[in-house]
């Protein structure tokens, strides 16, 4: 596999690339995955809620990244072909056991695997789900370069994302809480414009930009790969 490069130019209030690191965001969700699904499920229901609506829209084979517990692989349609791929090898132990108990016979494969380096061929994918992930990768930009790689031309990748204050007191709340949220494997502060940055670097259009609950910090973005 070629190197990762970030042609991203970083702005004086973008965190440094690798402020987190792939081995801690490992274990840290590997510590969550007892309790994961109890503390998060509700909270981000809606959002997983609509990135599948997104992802079947779209329709064909389906790699979703982060896939976790597996939380979200039953609302799929039994239809749709999946393949899930996570960091954390105990998140990925509760993901197969979901899959086992609910006879998930449309799920291809569960697999351990780096979102900053996928393991699949060239345009191997139709959509490209990422639910709270691109946050919690050391590097975003190659996690995001290496959805586009996977994805067939015309496809989409589909993320729900924390989206960083633009500034004032929550601006202010999130770099204070940052150290914090590092130790536990995401970012708090994360603008939308890294990701208008890395689309326009890499000729991906942004076709949906939909704030979520709860409280509008999160959204759901679409992205587009060009067709050939």
């Amino acid at each position: 596999m070629s190197p990762h490069s970030n042609s991203h130019a970083a702005s004086a209030d973008d965190l440094p690339a690798r402020d987190l690191d792939t081995d801690a965001v490992a274990r840290a969700y590997g510590r969550w995955a007892p309790v994961y699904d109890m503390v998060f499920g509700r909270v981000f229901a809606r959002g997983r809620s609509l990135a599948i609506e997104a992802a079947e829209r779209a329709g064909g084979r389906v790699l979703e990244v982060g896939v976790g517990t597996g939380i979200s692989l039953p609302a799929y349609r039994r239809s749709t072909r999946l393949f899930g791929v996570d960091i954390s090898e105990p998140m990925l132990a509760k993901a197969r056991e979901r899959v086992r108990a609910l006879r998930l016979q449309n799920v291809e494969g569960l697999a351990v695997m780096d979102a900053e380096r996928l393991d699949f061929p060239d345009g191997a994918f139709d959509v490209v789900v990422a639910q709270y992930v691109v946050t919690a990768v050391p590097n975003p930009e190659a996690a995001l370069t290496e959805f586009a790689r996977v994805l067939r031309p015309g496809g989409e990748i589909v993320i729900t994302t924390r989206i960083g204050a633009e500034g004032g007191l929550r601006g202010v709340m999130e770099k204070a809480f940052s150290p914090v949220a590092n130790r536990l494997g995401w970012r708090t502060e994360f603008s939308f414009a890294r990701y208008a940055r890395w689309a326009e670097a890499h000729g991906i259009a942004i076709v949906e930009r939909r704030p979520l609950p709860p409280l509008g910090h999160f959204c759901l973005l679409r992205l587009a790969k060009p067709a050939r």
